[in-house]
């Protein structure tokens, strides 16, 4: 899909949700409609035969970056972190379940008794299956996002593209919450946002997606029916791409 978006060759994709978006207009924890919503969203996407892994944060319970975090050391902050994104998956996995979807729910740490210990040949037989597939616990190392983990997981499934949901319209020229000036930008490459300095992930996560090819695109998951618009339209959102 290099420099052209086309929704005809999209099959399998990434969803990159941070744990903030579960929380809502609370700011924190679980709000049941936004849930609600969004596990709406993703049925409407799997009816449309896509195949789907989530990779979720887990901001809404806890973060590295923190009054806590700062008082630990950085390793121990993130492995709360990355027990947060676990509740997450629980949460969203439960919710698909209530609605007759099936789910698989992978952790980069070992948690037997509620996740199954990630790799790829497992995620690949389960979407195979026809599963909606979580990732949680990150890469499983402390010092990386789960940006990071999108990419990866995406690189190692074969997926088709990234997609990462944020509470802006996509990528903008500036931080469009700070300055009312920023403009939107609908289609760039990995070499314009190094140049640019443009925010669309860390750069640990970009690096990978740029090393690798592996189109990204980023859209706000706010917006109602926003990830059907994002996947099925090139206007929704900015793509990043080789």
């Amino acid at each position: 899909m290099a420099r052209n978006y086309k929704p005809e060759k999209i099959h399998k994709i990434i969803f990159k949700l941070s744990g903030e978006i579960l929380a809502g207009k609370k700011g924190f924890g679980i709000d049941i409609e936004t849930v609600n919503e969004l596990t709406d969203e993703i049925i409407a996407i799997k009816k449309l035969g896509y195949s789907i892994g989530i990779v979720i944060g887990g901001g809404n319970f806890f973060r590295g970056a923190s009054e806590v975090g700062d008082i630990l050391d950085r390793f121990v902050a993130d492995n709360i972190g990355m027990l947060a994104t676990i509740q997450n998956a629980l949460i969203l996995s439960g919710f698909l379940n209530k609605k007759n979807y099936s789910t698989e729910i992978y952790s980069a740490i070992q948690v037997d008794k509620v996740a199954k210990y990630y790799t790829p040949k497992r995620a690949k037989t389960s979407f195979n299956e026809g599963k909606i597939c979580l990732f949680c616990a990150g890469t499983g190392n402390p010092f990386f996002t789960t940006d990071t983990a999108a990419v990866l997981r995406a690189i190692e499934l074969d997926a088709d593209i990234v997609f990462k949901g944020t509470k802006v319209d996509g990528v903008f020229t500036a931080d469009p919450v700070k300055n009312k000036k920023a403009e939107f930008i609908n289609d760039v490459t990995y070499d314009e946002v190094l140049a640019k300095k443009l925010e669309v992930m860390d750069m640990t996560s970009f690096s990978l997606a740029r090393d690798y090819n592996m189109p990204i695109k980023v859209f706000n998951i706010t917006k109602k029916g926003n990830l059907k618009e994002a996947i099925l339209h090139k206007e929704i959102g900015t793509f990043v791409h080789g």
